[in-house]
């Protein structure tokens, strides 16, 4: 085949594909008259183009070229994909062995590491960034299944846990947050109670997680807006001890976990426990021990044995400095509600008798006595966990409240827009598998994701309608060459 252009008897210019056979010429099709060298540009690519479509023949011109796209101009561009990113997220989530899941689940974690949105929102950009469609009704379709799909989940992030980071179990650290909706109406799940949100009014949920030394999520739970976070920890522990057949278990949690109750149950139980522990609400003689045994240098600690276990003291001169500075600032405003009690509320440092209010001036002496003190509890023996470990331990319980943050601030799993049990329960999972997938990309590649994000949106298909031939074509761009760097860390062996 090859295009021929005649002139016609109106002086146009006729653009034909045609073939020759046995010294013939035969017009296989009539593209169309140019007036102009513009129009017989066009007809030519037109030409071109039919010649593709209808024959395995190559062209003699590159192949997609760009500038062969013809009157570029703002209807031209239709859009970029971020399919690259996409299929980073889609391969994470393969080796996790997920891939069996519902499309639209492991679509929706890809977007809401993207560009965090509400679900209607989420499925436009789906279609938006990544050119995949999907059906609003699927999600709500879906969502009865969400108890079933979660403990597939759960599993199958604890094995990949274990392939990628040697998580065996011995230690988990467990934490709570709570998460708020836009609305003021309660139900039996979404229940007002204490915020960590500073959204008191509003209705939320009480989120449970568990993460490994690495601060990679390996479990997680949901409770009523109104639950007690002491009261979580017991059932949320036993619970996951059950289904992954666990023997040996510590878990590290703050002092707002911990209870007499719940160390009673740990200990009937044979979990391991490292918790903070609130030395101002220890009794007097404990509090004498303390102030006469501890040595005041940074880097000392005492273990004293006590009804909830060993407690372990250490003293930081830092932490002295803050703690006076706090105390004294406060003793500050406690003289002052003493001094006008009318314009003023009660405060930390101040006491009632009948009408007068006063400084609680044992209080203060307690207090100072505490000063640049830490407070730890554990039942673990001094030849299994000496007091450094025990500290050490504790102190990496940041890393579920970085995973916390990540969840609320990149991933922006609140506020919640759904409004019944299920759909709010898979919300919830998904925002779970973003946050394994967020983390295990920051953990082998070094970076945060939102970096990660920032360099993926570097490689972009481009999107252009040729006008003259009504097709769409893609232009690819090749990943940088930090991005080739993270990659390759992503799929080093492990």
């Amino acid at each position: 085949m090859k295009i021929r252009v005649v002139k016609t008897a109106s002086k146009a210019q006729a653009v034909q594909v045609v073939r020759y056979q046995d010294n013939k010429r035969i017009v296989l099709q009539h593209i169309g008259s140019a007036h102009s060298e513009e129009e017989l540009s066009d007809l030519m690519i037109l030409a071109e183009d039919w010649i593709k479509d209808n024959t395995s023949q190559l062209s003699i011109f590159p192949d997609k070229n760009p500038s062969k796209l013809l009157h570029l101009n703002y209807s031209t561009f239709i859009g970029i994909k971020y399919r690259y990113f996409h299929a980073q997220v889609r391969a994470i989530l393969d080796m996790i062995k997920l891939d069996d899941l519902p499309a639209l689940l492991n679509d929706l974690v890809a977007i809401r590491i993207f560009e965090p949105a509400s679900k209607l929102r989420s499925l436009e950009l789906l279609e938006q960034f990544f050119g995949i469609s999907h059906s609003r009704k699927t999600y709500y379709k879906i969502a009865p299944d969400c108890v079933d799909l979660k403990k597939k989940v759960e599993k199958k992030v604890a094995d990949f846990a274990g392939h990628h980071y040697s998580f065996n179990f011995d230690i988990l650290f467990y934490d709570v947050t709570t998460l708020y909706f836009e609305t003021f109406e309660e139900d039996g799940l979404r229940k007002n109670g204490f915020s960590k949100d500073n959204k008191s009014q509003q209705p939320q949920i009480l989120i449970a997680l568990m993460v490994s030394k690495e601060g990679f999520p390996v479990a997680y739970e949901v409770f009523s807006g109104n639950t007690f976070e002491g009261n979580t920890i017991i059932p949320v522990i036993k619970d996951f001890i059950k289904r992954n057949g666990v023997k040996e278990f510590t878990v590290v949690a703050d002092a707002a976990m911990i209870s007499s109750e719940n160390i009673q149950q740990l200990t009937q139980n044979n979990i391991n426990y490292i918790v903070g522990a609130r030395l101002g609400n220890i009794y007097a003689a404990l509090l004498e021990t303390i102030d006469k045994t501890i040595v005041r240098e940074d880097g000392k600690s005492i273990r004293i044995k006590t009804d909830n276990g060993y407690l372990i003291c250490s003293y930081s001169s830092v932490r002295y400095r803050k703690d006076k500075y706090e105390m004294e600032k406060q003793i500050e405003k406690a003289k002052q509600v003493v001094a006008k009690p009318s314009k003023s509320k009660k405060m930390k440092f101040t006491q009632t008798k009948g009408q007068k209010i006063e400084l609680n001036e044992a209080l203060i002496r307690k207090t100072q006595k505490l000063l640049g003190i830490k407070g730890y509890y554990t039942n673990l023996e001094a030849s299994v966990a000496d007091n450094t470990m025990i500290i050490e331990r504790y102190h990496e319980l940041y890393k579920v409240e970085q995973a916390f943050r990540i969840s609320k601030n990149d991933l922006q799993t609140r506020p919640i827009f759904h409004f019944k049990e299920q759909p709010i329960k898979l919300h919830i999972m998904i925002c779970f598998m973003a946050l394994v997938v967020s983390k295990h990309i920051e953990l082998k590649t070094g970076v945060s994701i939102r970096k990660f994000i920032d360099e993926s949106k570097k490689i972009v298909d481009g999107e252009i309608l040729n006008h003259i031939t009504q097709k769409i074509v893609t232009v690819k761009a090749q990943p940088t060459p930090k991005m080739m760097e993270l990659i390759t860390k992503l799929e080093a062996p492990h």
